[in-house]
């Protein structure tokens, strides 16, 4: 699970398997053992648990900002 950043004491990462076919970009976040999966474009929640929308919101905006960051990542890690 490669570490993309922390930010506001959450874990942004990718899960090294993450499929076949793999899904389009995404990111999963963590804190305090709540999990959320985020689509990058456009910013989306796809599934969270032990998250409140406080901090749902949260996340959707730091996405939304590092975004293209996100995607940098996620291209070198999955390789395309």
């Amino acid at each position: 699970m490669p570490t993309i950043f922390r930010h506001a004491g959450f874990r942004f990462f990718f899960y090294s398997n993450e499929g076949h076919p793999r899904e389009p970009v995404h990111v999963h976040v963590a804190r305090g053992g709540g999990e959320a999966k985020l689509w990058v474009r456009p910013v989306q929640v796809a599934r969270s648990a032990g998250l409140d929308a406080r901090s749902l919101r949260e996340i959707a905006g730091i996405v939304a900002e590092r975004a293209d960051e996100i995607e940098r990542a996620w291209h070198e890690h999955f390789g395309g």
